[in-house]
Protein backbone atom coordinates (compact mmCIF):
# COMPACT_ATOMS: atom_id res chain seq x y z
CA UNK A 1 0.00 0.00 0.00
CA UNK A 2 1.52 3.03 -1.02
CA UNK A 3 0.98 6.56 1.06
CA UNK A 4 1.02 9.78 -0.46
CA UNK A 5 1.72 12.98 1.32
CA UNK A 6 0.99 16.83 0.63
CA UNK A 7 3.46 19.01 2.63
CA UNK A 8 4.52 22.28 1.23
CA UNK A 9 7.65 22.03 3.17
CA UNK A 10 10.21 19.20 4.10
CA UNK A 11 12.59 19.98 7.27
CA UNK A 12 15.33 17.25 7.57
CA UNK A 13 17.11 17.42 11.00
CA UNK A 14 16.23 18.84 14.22
CA UNK A 15 19.31 20.82 14.99
CA UNK A 16 18.75 24.20 15.66
CA UNK A 17 18.05 25.41 12.20
CA UNK A 18 15.77 22.98 11.33
CA UNK A 19 13.52 23.51 14.53
CA UNK A 20 13.46 26.80 13.40
CA UNK A 21 12.80 26.60 10.16
CA UNK A 22 10.29 24.01 11.22
CA UNK A 23 8.37 26.71 13.49
CA UNK A 24 8.43 29.61 11.51
CA UNK A 25 7.15 27.67 7.98
CA UNK A 26 4.25 26.08 10.38
CA UNK A 27 3.82 29.52 11.28
CA UNK A 28 3.31 31.25 7.89
CA UNK A 29 0.46 28.35 7.31
CA UNK A 30 2.83 26.12 5.61
CA UNK A 31 2.18 22.31 5.70
CA UNK A 32 5.15 21.37 7.14
CA UNK A 33 6.66 17.78 7.59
Amino acid sequence: MANEYDFDVLVIGAGPGGYVAAIRAAQLGLKTA
